[in-house]
C-alpha cells in the first residue's frame, strides 16, 4: 500500500480536486475508525440508529483496518492488558512494534475463537458483522468497491471537459490521492495513537499503564491523542479533561445528537455518579418506604458497557 501510494508522485495524476479529496477523506474515513470502530463499537460511548452504524462501519472497512469484530476485540484486549505482555501493540517492546510491526506478525491469540467470545461477543450478535467475519476477504472487497466508485465517478465527471485519455488520468489521480494515499495517512494516524501516545506526552491521571496525552496526535486524530484521559475513563464519550484539550470527535457526536443520530452519550465518571445519585433521590421521593442503600445503581447502568468490556484494573 505504501508503494502504491507513491503513485501521487506521477505528475499526470496531480489535480487539486484529487488533493482536496485526500484531505477531506482523511477526516471522513478516519472518523469512521475513531468515531465508529472506537467510540461506538468498542466502548459503546453513544448510541445511533443501526442503519447509520452500518454506514459508518462500511466507511471504516474502506480504510482497510480489519473487520469490525477483530478491531474491537484487539482494542478491548489492549485496554484489559495495556502495556503488559498480553497487550497486542504496546510500544514498550519497541516503538516500531507498537506503531505497525505487530500487524506483520501473526498473533494467534487475536484470531482465536475464545478471543472473539471474550472481547467481541456483542459485535458478532449483529448479522452484518457476523457475515463479514465469516468471509475473511470481505474487507478487501469493500476496499476494491470504493476504488471502482471513485474511479468511475471521476472518469465520468472528467468527460465533461476532456477526452477519454484525460479522463483516465484524472480518475487515476483521484484513486491515487483520494484512496491510496488517504489510506496510508489514516493508517499512520491510527497507529500513532498506539505508539506515540504511550511514549510521549503528559499525564492527567495516574493510570496503571504508560498512556500519555499528546497534542500532536490529538490534532491529527481529532482528539484521540488525549490518550491518558481516555484510559482513565474508557467508557466516556469525550476525552477532553482540560479546557485546551479539544476533542473534535466528541463535538461531532454532539452534532449528530442534535439531528437525532446519536443519543445516550456517555458523560464522564463523576457526572455518571451524580446522575446515579439523582436517580436514587428521585426514587426515594417517589417511594420513600422502599428506597434503600442497596438501590444505588452501579455506574455501568449509566453508560458503561453493560458487561461488554472485560473487567479492567482500577484506573485513575
Amino acid at each position: 500500500m505504501h508503494l502504491l501510494a507513491l503513485a501521487v508522485l506521477v505528475p499526470a495524476f496531480f489535480s487539486w480536486t484529487a488533493v482536496i479529496l485526500c484531505v477531506v477523506g482523511v477526516h471522513v474515513f478516519g472518523q469512521a475508525i475513531t468515531l465508529g470502530y472506537h467510540r461506538l463499537l468498542t466502548h459503546r460511548s453513544f448510541k445511533t440508529p443501526r442503519w447509520f452504524e452500518h454506514v459508518i462501519v462500511v466507511g471504516a472497512l474502506c480504510c482497510l483496518e480489519d473487520s469490525p469484530a477483530r478491531w474491537v476485540a484487539t482494542h478491548r484486549m489492549h485496554h484489559a492488558h495495556s502495556d503488559e505482555s498480553e497487550d497486542p501493540h504496546s510500544p514498550m517492546v519497541t516503538f516500531l512494534w507498537g506503531h505497525m510491526w505487530w500487524l506483520l506478525v501473526r498473533n494467534h491469540s487475536l484470531h482465536h475463537r475464545a478471543n472473539y467470545e471474550r472481547y467481541a461477543r456483542d459485535v458478532l450478535q449483529d448479522p452484518f458483522y457476523m457475515w463479514i467475519e465469516k468471509r475473511p476477504w470481505s474487507p478487501l472487497w469493500f476496499y476494491a468497491a470504493q476504488i471502482v466508485v471513485f474511479a468511475g465517478v471521476a472518469f465520468a465527471a472528467a468527460l465533461i471537459w476532456t477526452d477519454a485519455a484525460g479522463a483516465a488520468n484524472f480518475a487515476a489521480g483521484v484513486v491515487a490521492w483520494g484512496v491510496l494515499l488517504r489510506t496510508v495517512l489514516v493508517w499512520h494516524i491510527t497507529w500513532s495513537v498506539n505508539s506515540l501516545t504511550h511514549i510521549f506526552g503528559y499525564r492527567n491521571h495516574d493510570t496503571n499503564e504508560n498512556s500519555r496525552n499528546n497534542w500532536l496526535v490529538a490534532l491529527f486524530a481529532c482528539g484521540e491523542g488525549w490518550h491518558n484521559n481516555h484510559h482513565s475513563d474508557p467508557a466516556c464519550c469525550t476525552v477532553r479533561h482540560r479546557w485546551w484539550e479539544i476533542d473534535v470527535t466528541y463535538l461531532e457526536v454532539r452534532a449528530l445528537g442534535l439531528i437525532g443520530l446519536a443519543w445516550d452519550i456517555v458523560p464522564r465518571r463523576n457526572e455518571r455518579a451524580a446522575l446515579a445519585m439523582q436517580a436514587v433521590a428521585a426514587r426515594e421521593a417517589a417511594h420513600p418506604t422502599k428506597a434503600t442503600a442497596a438501590s444505588v445503581p452501579p455506574l455501568d447502568a449509566l453508560g458503561r458497557d453493560h458487561g461488554v468490556m472485560p473487567a479492567t484494573r482500577a484506573q485513575g
